[in-house]
């Protein structure tokens, strides 16, 4: 565990630090998924007051999904849970950072290591990085 990270299982209850984040007008921050290990970003996806609060708590990634507006733990269906090690807040107070162990080595659902596998070459966006899993597969046992 990285110096910083304090978890809710000693029964701290204060949730003061929750108002220190600048939430957007629906509520919601931005929050970038990064590899403690690599560096490498992961993921960007959207958290909620409830989100983040369940983030600390479980010391797992938490989101809140726009399209289903319903709370999401990272790898419910999937399997590919975050762990989290470190939450940080940027500057401005309105962008989360995790710092996480990804289970499995999938945070995309593409079945990629990350979201972000697409490169803009010679004015083409071309997919650099190789589906390590069908998401066909991923994604069975919930069909």
């Amino acid at each position: 565990m990285k110096p910083g990270f304090r978890i809710q299982d000693s029964g701290f209850s204060d949730e003061s630090w929750l108002d220190k984040v600048n939430w957007s007008s629906d509520g919601l921050v931005p929050a970038i998924a990064q590899d403690a290990a690599t560096g490498r970003v992961l993921m960007v996806a959207w958290m909620n007051r409830e989100a983040l609060r369940l983030t600390f708590q479980k010391s797992e990634a938490v989101y809140w999904s726009r399209s289903r507006r319903k709370i999401w733990h990272k790898g419910e269906e999937s399997g590919h849970i975050q762990k989290v090690l470190e939450i940080r807040l940027d500057c401005d107070s309105d962008v989360i950072l995790l710092q996480i162990e990804q289970q499995g080595g999938i945070a995309c659902h593409t079945g990629r290591q990350s979201c972000f596998f697409t490169r803009l070459e010679n004015g083409v966006w071309q997919p650099v990085d190789d589906v390590l899993k069908s998401p066909d597969e991923i994604y069975k046992q919930s069909n």
